[in-house]
C-alpha cells in the first residue's frame, strides 16, 4: 500500500466519524435538555458507567465534569455490583453508556440502581433498547456506521458517546456559572489549580469537627454524630487508634442484610475496618488521586505513627467544603 492510499484511508475513517457527529447534532432533543435540568439540580455527584471501549469514555465524560464543575465519579458495573453501590448517595444521579444498550453488565446493574432511587440516563445508540426502556432519560446517540473497515469495533459510536457527554458537561458549566476562577480552583498546573497543590495540612478538617466514635458505641449513636458532622460518614475508634469508618453505604448495606435488628448493632459491627489515610504533607492532588483510585469520598490524615490528625473530604478538595484553606 503507497502513501496516498495510506493517507486516503486515514481521511476517510476521520469523515466517518464526522458524519457520526453530524448526526448526533440532530438527535439533541427535549430529552437533552432533560437530562441537564437533572444534572444541574442535584445535590450530589454525577455516577458514569460503562463497560469496555463505553466504559473508557464515561470515564473520560466524568473526568471533563470534574473539571468544569459538576461532581462527578465512573464506577465499573461489576465493582457496582460487588460493593461500590455503596458510594451512590439518594441526592446523585447515574448517566449509563452502551452503544447497543443490551450489554449484560449494564442491564444487571440497572435494577439496584432503580433501586437506590436514584434518575437513570442512557446514553445509547438503540433507543429500543432494554436499557432504553428502563432508563428515566434516554440520549440517542446512533450513527449510521463504524469507521472500522469491519464496520464492527467502536469507533464513529464512541466519537460520538464523547461528544455527547461533552455537550452535556460544557451545559451544566454553563448553568452553574462555572467561570475561570473556579477554574483555576480545581486545575493542578500553574496557573491552573493552585487549589490542588496546596498541602493537605491547610484543607484538612481537624479538632472536634472530626466525626468520632468508640467501637462500642450503639449504632443510633453513630449516626447522630454522622448527622452533626455533616460528613456523611464517621471513624471508629479513638485518635491515637482508627479501627474503621461508617458511612452512609454501610448503612445501607446494614439495612439491606436481612434479620438484622439496627438498634442492637453496634458501631464495629457495621464499620468498614482500615480506612484510607494520607500523610498531611502530602498534596490535595494526591489526596484526589486516592479519591478516585478507591472510589471513595473521604481520607483518614494520620502521622507517621498512625495519629489521628484530621480528615479530608472531596468537596474540600474542589473549594467547596466549609472550611476554607489555612493560612492563605
Amino acid at each position: 500500500m503507497n502513501s496516498q492510499q495510506i493517507i486516503e484511508l486515514g481521511r476517510e475513517a476521520l469523515r466517518t466519524e464526522i458524519l457520526g457527529l453530524e448526526g448526533i447534532v440532530g438527535q439533541i432533543g427535549e430529552p437533552f435538555a432533560e437530562a441537564v435540568r437533572i444534572v444541574a439540580d442535584l445535590k450530589g455527584k454525577v455516577i458514569l458507567t460503562g463497560v469496555g471501549k463505553s466504559g473508557i469514555i464515561a470515564r473520560k465524560i466524568a473526568s471533563t465534569m470534574v473539571s468544569i464543575g459538576t461532581p462527578a465519579v465512573f464506577m465499573h458495573p461489576v465493582d457496582g455490583l460487588h460493593g461500590d453501590l455503596g458510594t451512590i448517595m439518594p441526592q446523585d444521579a447515574a448517566v449509563v453508556l452502551s452503544n447497543s444498550g443490551k450489554t449484560g453488565e449494564i442491564l444487571n446493574l440497572l435494577p439496584p440502581l432503580k433501586s437506590l432511587g436514584i434518575p437513570v440516563i442512557a446514553i445509547t445508540g438503540n433507543t429500543e433498547s432494554p436499557l432504553a426502556r428502563q432508563a428515566d432519560v434516554t440520549l440517542s446517540c446512533t450513527v449510521d456506521r463504524e469507521a472500522c473497515n469491519l464496520g464492527l469495533a467502536p469507533t464513529s459510536s464512541t466519537t460520538a458517546q464523547l461528544a455527547l457527554g461533552d455537550a452535556l458537561a460544557v451545559v451544566l458549566s454553563h448553568i452553574k456559572g462555572f467561570n475561570r476562577d473556579a477554574f483555576r480552583m480545581i486545575h493542578p498546573a500553574g496557573e491552573l489549580g493552585k487549589q490542588l497543590m496546596y498541602r493537605i495540612s491547610q484543607i484538612m478538617i481537624t479538632g472536634d469537627k472530626i466525626p468520632l466514635v468508640p467501637p462500642e458505641t450503639p449504632l443510633h449513636e453513630a449516626i447522630v454524630e454522622m448527622t452533626q458532622k455533616s460528613l456523611g460518614f464517621t471513624l471508629v475508634g479513638a485518635r491515637d487508634r482508627i479501627e474503621g469508618i461508617i458511612t452512609d453505604g454501610d448503612l445501607r448495606r446494614a439495612i439491606l442484610k436481612s434479620g438484622i435488628d439496627l438498634k442492637d448493632l453496634t458501631a464495629r459491627e457495621v464499620m468498614s475496618p482500615r480506612p484510607k489515610s494520607i500523610a498531611d504533607d502530602k498534596l490535595a492532588l494526591d489526596a484526589l488521586d486516592m479519591m478516585e483510585k478507591f472510589q471513595i469520598t473521604s481520607l483518614v490524615v494520620s502521622d507517621g505513627h498512625c495519629e489521628l490528625l484530621g480528615v479530608v473530604h472531596l468537596h474540600d478538595l474542589l473549594g467547596r467544603g466549609k472550611l476554607g484553606l489555612r493560612g492563605v
